[in-house]
């Protein structure tokens, strides 16, 4: 499980290939092979969400994110039955490798969360070398001591860095590029970056998701509560991805659907409704079950880009040259099994394409069927 492409092909969009947990709530020594759709079984307890909340902290930090709101709750990270050191330090240790045009590029991260939550290492490299590494030298001071590589005459930069964010993050502000070492650092460090930053946390809250809404930017939301107002914007710039949302909803809300519409008055909120056909009067989805919602949900996510999504891409770099990551813990939460199967088929179909990556939680039901499926990799916990 080293990180490469299951396909065994070179990643033109980075993309996080693993995820390694070396010392993070239940997990030890654990390294998880990713691919275009990843999904997490196990009891619970076994450590799925702890799973997800390690990758969507390091994105969090890979966006510029301080350790404090990528940790809120850092203490439960601790893995279980740690012993403090004699200064009373416990803390965690988790990584990632990300693939693309720069090659393999590892990720490890050392936090100290008591008695201060802090960094206490990191490292970036590539097989066979360190790029980049930081160390807690005087814990006096809110400052780790970093060193990475320049190539050339002096060989190494050293200087400080914050204890509270990325050194990685903060590599294209202090590298200049002059020499081949600092662009292979450059390199390797917005590989990470772009790949970390191109990931959307999804926890569709059917409960939000059923008052009309005021007419906004069309950004959803990771709770999806304006889910009405990105669908009036989807229904206006994109066609095609509105087509394919009104088809799936054909398998995943009861009864007839002849499609997907949007009530919105000039100077009133926005209603979704399904459309039942000309026969029958349409349903607002305020009236639909909380499973339709989040099918509903989960489906324009898939189907949709970074640019409808409320998350900060790389902008940088072109839509065409990143990969989206959906995050979903409890990704078949209150679904059936038809809506569950048919998010897999539109997972296979948007990740397939290679602008779409998929990493959830599920139960156990949706991971049998997954594992029938090609293309889909299970992790069981």
């Amino acid at each position: 499980m080293g990180g490469v492409p299951a396909q065994g092909v070179r990643l033109h969009r980075p993309g996080v290939t693993e995820l390694r947990l070396s010392a993070f709530g239940p997990h030890r020594g654990a390294a998880f092979a990713l691919g275009p759709v990843t999904l997490f079984a196990g009891p619970s307890g076994s450590g799925k969400s702890q799973a997800l909340a390690a990758y969507e902290a390091l994105a969090a930090l890979g966006s510029g994110a301080t350790l404090d709101e990528a940790f809120p709750d850092a203490a439960a990270r601790i893995p279980d039955l740690a012993v403090p050191d004699a200064d009373r330090r416990r803390g965690f240790r988790i990584g990632c490798t990300v693939d693309g045009p720069a090659g393999l590029v590892r990720l490890d991260l050392a936090v100290q969360a008591e008695p201060a939550l802090r960094i206490v290492g990191e490292r970036l490299s590539q097989p066979g070398q360190i790029l980049l590494a930081t160390a807690l030298r005087d814990p006096g001071r809110r400052s780790v001591q970093g060193a990475w590589l320049t190539g050339g005459a002096i060989g190494v930069t050293r200087a400080p860095l914050p204890d509270d964010r990325l050194g990685t993050a903060l590599l294209p502000l202090r590298v200049a590029g002059a020499t081949a070492g600092q662009r292979q650092v450059l390199a390797a460090a917005e590989q990470v970056v772009v790949a970390l930053r191109s990931v959307f946390p999804c926890d569709p809250r059917p409960g939000r998701m059923r008052a009309p809404v005021p007419p906004g930017e069309g950004r959803l939301l990771g709770d999806c509560a304006n889910l009405a107002d990105v669908l009036r914007r989807t229904r206006h710039e994109c066609g095609t991805r509105y087509a394919l949302l009104a088809e799936a909803a054909r398998t995943g809300c009861a009864g007839p659907v002849a499609g997907l519409d949007v009530r919105a008055p000039a100077d009133g909120p926005v209603t979704a409704v399904l459309d039942r056909g000309a026969d029958r009067p349409a349903t607002e989805l305020a009236r639909l079950g909380s499973g339709e919602l989040r099918f509903l949900a989960l489906a324009l996510v898939l189907l949709t880009g970074p640019g409808v999504l409320a998350m900060d891409p790389a902008a940088e770099l072109l839509a065409a040259q990143q990969a989206l990551t959906v995050l979903a813990d409890g990704f078949d939460r209150g679904l059936d099994r038809n809506q569950s199967t048919e998010l897999l088929r539109l997972a296979l179909l948007s990740c397939g394409r290679g602008h779409v990556r998929l990493v959830a939680a599920v139960g156990e039901e949706t991971a049998a069927a997954a594992r029938l499926l090609a293309g889909v990799t299970v992790v069981d916990l």
